[in-house]
């Protein structure tokens, strides 16, 4: 019999709203919002359960917000009944923050007001910059497509999934050259830079001074890292690992199916919306899959995690 992963989303799956069904039923939910907006003087809850959406997309805001959302799912399906052992933890950008906390790496007062950090940071890092999401090509093709532009792959997703970063004076350019190249669809995505792409490496030295100032414990769980799809069991390894991550691509595909050859054969994700379990599907087709973003969806994924 296989084990379970658990999956933390990253930005982009906020909404307003998210994991109050589960906060207003277990109070350990609750009491992650209450810790995240002790430690950063800010109403995590109420800007997670009522915005606006506006104000819920800034960056700076989204990462505790969401971090915090997803460890209230992580503490709602623990309080609901005794969870298996995880074989591996994965969290996507972001996430890998949240998959600290729930190895037991980071404290959530500490992970929140590092992301919180790591948030201003990227939000004023490049103002001029973009990502792309592109739908119906390979990464090799869409790498062969983007060269000699400010582009780069930020994201490799799913098979025919990918993501794409850089300076918005070359968005015309790069969604040309990928519709020639045989792209089903190039949609922008709403973001307030260039992530996972170069032009973040200027963020690398204050991010670290950031994570430098967080106690880290030992790994509970391994966590396989976005940015060499590698499993790691030692937390020394993540600040450095994590600094790198903030300009370097998220090897999502790698990522998974190293999960896979670690004895992973379902994968639950804690947190709003279902995208990483939707992506599990087309990498891994035969791979069993749940969510836990609100009480139904609980309820269904308990008979995955036991």
């Amino acid at each position: 019999m296989g084990g379970v992963a658990w999956l933390f989303p990253g930005q982009g799956s906020q909404s307003v709203g998210m994991s109050r069904e589960l906060a207003e039923r277990y109070p350990s939910a609750m009491h992650a919002f209450e810790e995240a907006s002790y430690a950063l003087g800010v109403d995590v809850k109420t800007l997670a359960w009522e915005g606006p959406q506006g104000d819920l997309d800034q960056t700076a805001n989204t990462q505790p917000a969401l971090l915090a959302a997803s460890i209230a799912a992580l503490r709602a399906a623990q309080e609901a009944g005794a969870l298996s052992e995880p074989v591996v933890l994965l969290g996507h950008s972001l996430g890998e923050f949240t998959a600290l906390v729930a190895a037991g790496a980071l404290r959530l007062s500490d992970a929140v007001r590092v992301v919180r950090r790591r948030g201003e940071l990227m939000q004023h890092a490049d103002n001029g910059g973009g990502m792309l999401a592109v739908l119906g090509l390979d990464a090799d093709t869409i790498a062969g497509s983007i060269a000699e532009t400010g582009f780069v792959i930020a994201n490799d997703n799913a098979p025919g999934q990918v993501v794409v970063s850089g300076p918005r004076t070359d968005v015309e350019q790069v969604t040309a050259r990928l519709k020639t190249a045989g792209a089903k669809r190039v949609i922008a995505l709403r973001t307030s830079g260039a992530f996972h792409s170069p032009s973040m490496r200027a963020v690398a030295p204050d991010l670290g001074a950031a994570l430098g100032s967080a106690r880290w414990d030992a790994l509970r769980y391994p966590i396989i890292a976005n940015v060499d799809a590698e499993k790691h069991e030692q937390a020394a390894d993540f600040p450095k690992l994590l600094e790198k991550q903030v300009w370097s691509p998220v090897q999502w595909v790698a990522s998974m199916r190293r999960a896979q050859g670690e004895g992973a054969t379902a994968f639950v994700e804690f947190g709003p919306g279902n995208v990483l379990t939707g992506l599990a599907k087309r990498i891994l087709p035969d791979v069993q899959t749940a969510n836990v973003s609100d009480v139904k969806t609980l309820e269904e994924a308990l008979p995955v995690l036991r």
